[in-house]
């Protein structure tokens, strides 16, 4: 759109053509100060010319996170989350995920992260009232292959999981007809799915979901340790394909992350990146974190649990940052049915 189709005071429209500015959407990569000294413009037309445009592009009022966590936009939140399908997960997540924005989920090997990507894909196929969005969802692969055998058995153990649905409702869903399994073996493919491929599944109306696990893979093995200026733009680019879906769509997107270890003398340094005490941090740095929206983290504990005849590793879900939710975790373990939240410890008392 050009400036001339604005509703602005013709001198503003004059001044900014004459500082050779003719689509609006440029008037957004330049600051005030720096609109002031092309235009000479006072700071007061600025400031109108910049809200001029902003109205025009952005489609939905911006919302501060105290807002968000108060539950008063609710253009935004509307009350919807994702379940994990356990009330002990989605009580650390205040319900589940939210239906739109980036959640990165991050940890080492076999922490759980996998297990609960899938238990999402499941979860967001019930109805709304159970804790689903009633569509599909869409699992890019970045790493191994998709684990298509537990994910029939997460499947046929629903009825056991999910015993807060009526079974009816359960039966009736075909699960493994709602997931789509994309394979990218290099960024070229990862952007080519994201880009071209995943807006066609949107616009059909077949999935409300995005996995990509993991983010880390193919960012970590395509660039040397002195091409981190290269791999920051690349990760810049994807994070902004992922945000204008998950703006256009109101998509939840989940990126399954990789951590690394504190070096020495990093430890103030990103304290808030990661869990307190912890000795790993989330993969990929500073240009990823300010990237996703909420970060949680999963660990593996020592020792182990009993369920009936079955066990499981200790692990913990904490949540390391988000708009609407307090520092907070709970453990859980992997079952053969899916992932469940564990009772939370007694807490002794110390006033005697």
């Amino acid at each position: 759109m050009s400036i001339e189709q604005l509703e602005l005071n013709p001198r503003i429209i004059k001044a900014v053509n004459n500082a050779n500015i003719g689509v609006a959407r440029d008037i957004l990569k330049y600051s005030g100060p720096d609109l002031q000294r092309l235009t000479r413009l006072s700071a007061s037309d600025v400031h109108h010319l910049q809200t001029a445009v902003a109205a025009l592009f952005c489609k939905k009022t911006p919302v501060s996170a105290l807002q968000l966590y108060r539950g008063e936009c609710p253009e935004w939140d509307c009350g919807l989350r994702v379940s994990l399908g356990c009330p002990v997960l989605d009580g650390v997540l205040r319900g589940g995920l939210l239906p739109w924005g980036l959640t990165e989920l991050a940890g080492p090997s076999g922490a759980g992260k996998s297990q609960l990507a899938m238990q999402l894909c499941l979860s967001v196929q019930y109805p709304v009232q159970y804790g689903g969005l009633g569509s599909g969802a869409l699992y890019i692969c970045t790493e191994d292959s998709f684990p298509i055998r537990r994910l029939k058995q997460l499947q046929n153990e629903q009825p056991s999981l999910r015993s807060d649905v009526p079974p009816d409702v359960v039966s009736s869903i075909c699960f493994s007809d709602n997931i789509y399994v994309e394979h990218a073996a290099d960024l070229g493919a990862l952007m080519a799915c994201v880009s071209q491929r995943v807006p066609v599944l949107l616009a059909q109306g077949r999935v409300r979901l995005l996995v990509v696990d993991s983010v880390a893979a193919l960012f970590r093995s395509e660039f040397q340790a002195d091409q981190g200026l290269e791999r920051s733009r690349h990760l810049t680019a994807f994070a902004t394909a992922l945000h204008k879906l998950s703006a256009s769509y109101q998509l939840p997107i989940l990126c399954v992350n990789q951590v690394t270890d504190v070096m020495e003398g990093d430890s103030n340094h990103d304290a808030g990146l990661r869990p307190v005490d912890s000795k790993v941090v989330p993969a990929l740095g500073m240009a990823w974190a300010n990237q996703v929206m909420v970060r949680l983290m999963v660990t593996r504990l020592p020792g182990a649990v009993s369920m009936g005849t079955q066990s499981s590793a200790r692990r913990r879900l904490e949540v390391v940052f988000a708009p609407h939710l307090a520092r907070d975790s709970c453990l859980f373990g992997v079952w053969r049915e899916g992932t469940r939240g564990l009772p939370s410890p007694p807490t002794q008392d110390t006033s005697s």
